[in-house]
């Protein structure tokens, strides 16, 4: 019998998530209903193809992003994307019917609040702005409990990634293997989450991220000349040999690699665009819209938890990139590499 974390794709190009779950009837009604309101991805171009930072502005008018009066500055902008951002986590919080769920959501900004703590106290900078303040940890009780190394306080699993990360980094003195750490204990940590919850969704959700994630890791690692094989993580669909034998390939082997995977297109236009423009623009688009097209399936889902996170996930997107698309106008960025980026 295959163990549920095993690399095993037995499907053509989405995984499977999950059957109904008829206590989520009124929350996924809810969603359905604000989905109607995302930003269409026609209005994104236009910001994208707009003269200027107040033309831009000017489309999200008649949106929830409507600046009051003539801005000038991106203060009052990026104040507005903060509050849209955690209105969607709040209301996130108040439709889930399951903890487990909850905890994940929270870990995530842990994590990255544990990441930002750690690189600070080893590199002795104050404490500063990037900390999220939806984990169940306070930033100031990181830096606390990491500068005193005592973690008791925390939930098991913040404990294991901490003493992990810091060991990892003194094994070197290098501020890369804290990201390193980190991002294979989180791996770890929600693939076995998912599983202890039963969610068909969440593990395909999470192995998919594994997956993409390692084929920005074997992209970047040759752009780089690295050959550290022990970057990628396990646990996803795509078995973790396929992406080490990645390194010993050229550039136009990279694709046909992956033909036997769902990410075929992704891995052959990224390459094609790396190996063309010098950038990866065009593969974190592609690695973007892969994963969306497999949050897009949780529209078969009549009643459940897999529309809401799904939701959540777009919305959270759509933040990014509304601030992307304003801080590149703003910046007097050129349109061209805005559209690479919405992959056009």
């Amino acid at each position: 019998m295959r163990t549920v974390d095993e690399a095993v794709i037995d499907f053509h190009r989405y995984p499977p998530i999950g059957p109904d779950d008829w206590r989520y009837g009124l929350a996924t009604a809810r969603v359905r209903c604000l989905e109607a309101a995302l930003l269409s991805r026609a209005t994104l171009l236009d910001m994208a193809n707009a003269a200027s930072f107040a033309a831009a502005a000017e489309l999200l008018s008649g949106t929830e992003y409507a600046l009051s009066g003539a801005v000038d500055r991106f203060g009052p902008v990026e104040e507005l994307l903060l509050q849209r951002r955690r209105e969607v986590r709040e209301l996130f919080i108040s439709l889930m019917l399951d903890d487990p769920l909850v905890e994940l959501l929270r870990a995530r900004h842990d994590f990255a609040n544990m990441r930002l703590a750690i690189r600070r106290i080893v590199t002795d900078r104050p404490v500063g702005s990037g900390y999220s303040d939806f984990g169940s940890v306070s930033p100031e009780e990181f830096e606390e409990a990491i500068q005193q190394e005592n973690y008791n306080a925390f939930p098991l699993y913040l404990q294991e990634a901490i003493e992990e990360a810091v060991l990892a980094y003194y094994e070197n003195r290098d501020i890369r293997a804290i990201d390193y750490a980190i991002d294979r204990y989180e791996a770890r940590y929600r693939i076995r989450t998912a599983h202890e919850v039963g969610s068909v969704f969440l593990l395909s959700f999470f192995r998919v991220r594994i997956d993409l994630t390692n084929i920005r890791t074997l992209l970047r690692l040759k752009a780089a000349d690295r050959m550290e094989r022990g970057l990628f993580l396990p646990g996803g669909f795509v078995e973790v040999e396929r992406f080490i034998h990645g390194l010993d390939l050229g550039y136009e082997g990279l694709a046909p690699l992956f033909y036997a995977t769902p990410y075929y297109e992704t891995v052959e236009g990224g390459v094609a665009y790396f190996t063309a423009e010098k950038s990866f623009l065009r593969l974190e688009r592609l690695c973007e819209e892969y994963l969306f097209g497999f949050l897009r399936t949780t529209r078969s889902i009549t009643a459940g938890p897999q529309p809401i996170i799904a939701y959540l996930m777009f919305k959270e997107t759509e933040i990014r990139m509304v601030r992307m698309i304003l801080t590149a106008k703003m910046n007097g960025m050129d349109a061209r590499l805005i559209l690479d980026r919405l992959g056009e």
